[in-house]
């Protein structure tokens, strides 16, 4: 039987980092993805944002790795000359009696560490971005936005220059603990191979390939429901686009979502969303029905928007687990020695996937040694 000292189960954004990160200091690595190439999903569905941090719990890993994980993306774009831009947020509050929701998450910014975040007056706000309809607004300027396919890229031949090798097109369906490790086997397959540590970066398969390792995920709290976010794209060519930054309203409750935002690319191109639909069945379809909805939403906090140059764009789905926050856990307390598990990491695990990969590399060194 083949054997390997790490695998590594996902070749999302998440998957990769861990490759690059693991491949500094450990050998013999391999990295199993079930689709043709990496970044098939999750990774390659989202806004593509570099966010600062502000939204999320204090003390939760999400607020830790967001922050830490920002100021690591930079750096390994400017090294790497991985496309990226910071454009600065808006989050608006459209009315007055919305100030302290502001102000709260204002200070929940400030207790997280996020540097630079301002409460500016509607009138600051028109300077910055005429167009915007807002009583007040936190200005966070270390926002930015990031071409993720590129990063992917990037991450990719650093891991393959470091001797990781990748099996594209592999899909695990069977996992068996042995005193020494793992025995794993590939869907349509009698391929087995043995490996002495997993990482499962499975994304939207994670509490399933977790299940295969013989963890109950419900009474673990692993259990994935996956929520649907749909984009709209804006293209109106009367006029210039309405922001030249990123732009949202002020987040829902229990932050299932951030609110349907205004997001812009490297190129310029704004794109509105995502909402939030909750789904049984991964589907990536955006139903051009909803372009009405779309535009009544951003029609509150950006003027002179045009119903007709809204188009029906692209969708992504987020893997969410009760309690909301990122579950990176070894498992050795659950008699899995060597079995890590990466579960529930939506937004902002694009922005956190360096420092999430620091924190794989620090529990497996912990193990080995």
């Amino acid at each position: 039987m083949d054997s390997v000292q790490i695998t590594i189960i996902g070749g999302g954004v998440i998957g990769l980092s861990v490759a690059v990160e693991l491949s500094k200091h450990h050998g013999d690595i391999v990295l199993v993805e079930r689709h043709g190439k990496p970044g098939q999903e999750t990774s390659s569905r989202s806004s593509e944002v570099i966010h600062s941090g502000l939204y999320y719990k204090k003390d939760s890993l999400k607020a830790k790795l967001c922050v830490e994980g920002a100021r690591l993306l930079y750096e390994y774009c400017e090294r790497n000359s991985v496309p990226h831009l910071k454009t600065g947020k808006l989050i608006v509050s459209v009315v007055e009696n919305q100030r302290q929701d502001l102000e709260e998450l204002f200070k929940r910014g400030i207790e997280n560490g996020v540097k630079n975040l301002r409460l500016i007056d509607s009138a600051e706000v028109a300077k910055i971005e005429p167009r915007i309809k807002a009583a007040a607004a936190i200005h966070s300027p270390c926002t930015g936005i990031i071409d993720s396919h590129t990063l992917m890229g990037r991450l990719s031949t650093e891991a393959a220059a470091n001797g990781v090798v990748f099996s594209f097109n592999t899909e695990i369906n069977f996992i068996e603990k042995t005193p020494e490790g793992y025995v794993l086997g590939v869907k349509d397959s009698d391929y087995r191979f043995f490996s002495s540590i997993v990482v499962n970066a499975s994304g939207l398969s994670s509490d399933r390939v977790a299940s295969l390792a013989g963890i109950d995920t419900d009474e673990a709290g692993y259990r994935l429901s996956y929520c649907k976010g749909s984009y709209f794209s804006y293209s109106d060519e009367k006029k210039s686009p309405p922001c030249k930054m990123l732009v949202y309203p002020l987040p829902e409750r229990q932050l299932k979502g951030l609110g349907i935002h205004a997001t812009v690319d490297m190129v310029g191109k704004i794109r509105f969303g995502p909402d939030t639909e909750d789904i049984d069945e991964i589907d990536y379809r955006v139903d051009a029905g909803k372009g009405q909805a779309f535009f009544e939403s951003v029609d509150k906090y950006i003027k002179n928007l045009r119903r007709e140059a809204f188009a029906a764009d692209m969708a992504g789905v987020r893997p969410k687990v009760k309690g909301g926050d990122f579950v990176i856990i070894h498992e050795h307390q659950r008699g899995r020695e060597g079995f890590i598990n990466l579960i529930g990491i939506e937004s902002p695990g694009l922005t956190a996937c360096i420092s999430i990969a620091r924190m794989v590399s620090a529990m497996v060194r912990e193990y080995i040694n």
